[in-house]
């Protein structure tokens, strides 16, 4: 088990809001898993500077818990031809917000605004299709708290597959009425492009114009 320097420390310390970590977020590179499948913990991603969905939701949840907040994920699942995605959620003044890593302009920081859970989740349903303007998102999952698990979780050498599991084993909730999504209006050619806008390309250089 390794331990957070003294800069870490107090650094996360600086990371006082929702809206400071998810800035954060953003300044960590996308991880492309390269050398293989990660599911790093927050001390790997803090010194490795990079993460993917599941890692940036970890993170983002654990530093939301040195200020007083519960550390809770949310999984959202799509279609089998399509990347499932991972957020971290938080609540204030009895209203729901999310923090989110993603390599794509969309799927991000959600404002506490929203007062249920679902409502929270719904508003990331239009952004998710493919590039034929088919929409993915199905179903999404029961808040995880992180508190669950072994106290040294945020610390750890080894991936942090054990939570992956717990998130694919915990209760899911359908988006969609059955036998609806063949009834789902296709995204346009406007949604479509705007969709396949990125921040990093696969040899981690940031693409000009992108969303920071």
């Amino acid at each position: 088990m390794k331990s957070f320097s003294k800069k870490e420390i107090a650094l996360m310390q600086k990371l006082n809001t929702p809206a400071k970590v998810q800035d954060f977020l953003n300044s960590l590179r996308f991880n492309f898993e390269k050398d293989g499948e990660t599911l790093s913990s927050p001390i790997v991603v803090l010194r490795r500077r990079s993460a993917h969905c599941l890692e940036g939701a970890l993170f983002g949840a654990y530093i939301l818990s040195l200020h007083g907040f519960k550390p809770f994920i949310l999984h959202l699942q799509t279609t089998r031809n399509d990347y499932d995605h991972v957020i971290a959620l938080f609540k204030q003044q009895g209203l729901w917000g999310a923090l989110s890593k993603t390599n794509h302009a969309v799927l991000r920081y959600r404002e506490p605004i929203y007062r249920s859970i679902r409502e929270l989740v719904m508003s990331y349903f239009h952004e998710y299709f493919l590039d034929n303007g088919v929409k993915t998102l199905r179903r999404y999952s029961r808040p995880l708290n992180l508190n669950i698990f072994e106290a040294g979780w945020p610390t750890a050498k080894e991936d942090l597959w054990g939570i992956d599991e717990e998130l694919d084993r915990i209760r899911h909730y359908d988006f969609l009425p059955q036998n609806f999504a063949p009834k789902l209006r296709l995204a346009d050619k406007v949604e479509i492009q705007a969709g396949k806008l990125i921040e990093y390309d696969k040899n981690d250089i940031i693409i000009e114009g992108s969303p920071r």
